[in-house]
C-alpha cells in the first residue's frame, strides 16, 4: 500500500511539473498566433482554472469554503496571494515568454530556488553550505550562458527579458512563501483555489479597465481557443492539482526533486512543438538550472536528517 502510494506520488508530482511547462508552450502559441497580450491571457487562464477549483470545493469540500472566506484575516490574505501573488507571477511569466521562449521563461523562472536559498542565508546570518554554495554556482552560470548565449560581449537575450523573467522568479518566491499561514489553516486545495479565482477576476477586471474599454477583446481562432482551453485546464488547473496531490504523498525533498521535470519539459516541448531553436548555451543553462535546484534539495534533506 505504502509503494503504490509512493507510485502514485510521484507519477502525480511529474505530471503536474510536465503540464506546467505545457502551459508556457501553449502561451507562446497564442502569442504567435493571435493579438491577446500577456495581460489578458494570464486573466483567462485564471479564470478559467478559478471555476474549475471552485467547482471542486464546492462538491466535496463545501463547509471548509464557507469557514475560509467567513474568516476576515484569511480573505485579506487570500486577496493579497490571488493578486500580487498568483496573477503578478503568471503574468510576468507570460511577458517574459512574450520576449523569450517558453523554455527560456521558464528556466529564468527557476531563480526563484537560488533567490530563496540567499533569503535563507540572510535570514539565519549565515554563510551558504557547500552544496548550497555549488547550487548558486550553477545558477549564477546558467543565467551567464542564457543571457550572453556564452559570449561576455554579448546579451543573447532581448534585455527586457531578461529583467521580466528575473522578476518572475522574485514573484514566485512570493506567491510560494507567502500563503504558508493558509496552507496550514486550510490546506492547498482551497488556498489554492480561491487564489486562482480571485487572481482571475482581480486580472480581467484591470484588464477591462486599462485595455479592453479601449480595444475591445482581440479576435481568436478557433485553434487559439482550444490552446487556451488546454493552458486552463491542463496547464493551470491540472498542473496545480497534480502537483500539489503529488507533494502531500511524497514530500517537499522528493517534490522539489521531481519539479525539475518543468523547465525540461517546457523546453523540450518548445523545441518539438513550436521548432524553436536553442543554442548549446541554452541547454547547458537548462541543465545547470536542474542541478542548482537538486543541489538545493539535497542540502535541504541533509539538513532536516
Amino acid at each position: 500500500m505504502r509503494q503504490n502510494r509512493m507510485i502514485e506520488g510521484i507519477a502525480s508530482t511529474l505530471a503536474g511539473a510536465i503540464a506546467w511547462g505545457m502551459s508556457g508552450t501553449c502561451v507562446q502559441y497564442l502569442f504567435a498566433h493571435s493579438a491577446i497580450d500577456s495581460l489578458l491571457l494570464t486573466a483567462l487562464r485564471q479564470v478559467g482554472a478559478g471555476i474549475m477549483f471552485l467547482a471542486v470545493l464546492l462538491l466535496g469540500h463545501r463547509d471548509q469554503l464557507r469557514k475560509m472566506l467567513a474568516d476576515a484575516d484569511s480573505r485579506r490574505r487570500l486577496a493579497i496571494f490571488g493578486t500580487a501573488g498568483l496573477f503578478l507571477n503568471s503574468t510576468l511569466y507570460a511577458t517574459t515568454i512574450s520576449y523569450t521562449n517558453a523554455g527560456t521563461a521558464t528556466v529564468l523562472q527557476s531563480l526563484n530556488v537560488p533567490m530563496v536559498l540567499g533569503l535563507a542565508c540572510l535570514t539565519d546570518r549565515r554563510l551558504p553550505r557547500r552544496l548550497e554554495l555549488a547550487a548558486l554556482a550553477c545558477a549564477a552560470l546558467a543565467t551567464f550562458l542564457i543571457a550572453t548565449g556564452g559570449d561576455p560581449n554579448t546579451l543573447h537575450l532581448p534585455l527586457l527579458g531578461l529583467v521580466f523573467g528575473v522578476a518572475t522568479a522574485a514573484a514566485a518566491v512570493f506567491y510560494t512563501s507567502y500563503p504558508k499561514p493558509l496552507f496550514e489553516r486550510w490546506g492547498s486545495l482551497a488556498t489554492t483555489g480561491v487564489g486562482m479565482a480571485v487572481a482571475g477576476v482581480s486580472g480581467l477586471a484591470f484588464w477591462t479597465l486599462t485595455r479592453g474599454l479601449s480595444s475591445g477583446f482581440p479576435a481568436l481562432s478557433l485553434d487559439c481557443w482550444a490552446v487556451l482551453g488546454v493552458a486552463s485546464l491542463v496547464g493551470t488547473f491540472g498542473a496545480y492539482g497534480l502537483f500539489l496531490h503529488g507533494i502531500s504523498l511524497v514530500g517537499p525533498v522528493r517534490g522539489n526533486m521531481l519539479g525539475t521535470a518543468e523547465p525540461v519539459s517546457a523546453t523540450v516541448l518548445t523545441a518539438l512543438l513550436l521548432h524553436t531553436a536553442f543554442s548549446w548555451a541554452d541547454w547547458a543553462g537548462l541543465v545547470l538550472m536542474v542541478a542548482t535546484i537538486v543541489l538545493v534539495t539535497l542540502q535541504s534533506s541533509a539538513s532536516e536528517g
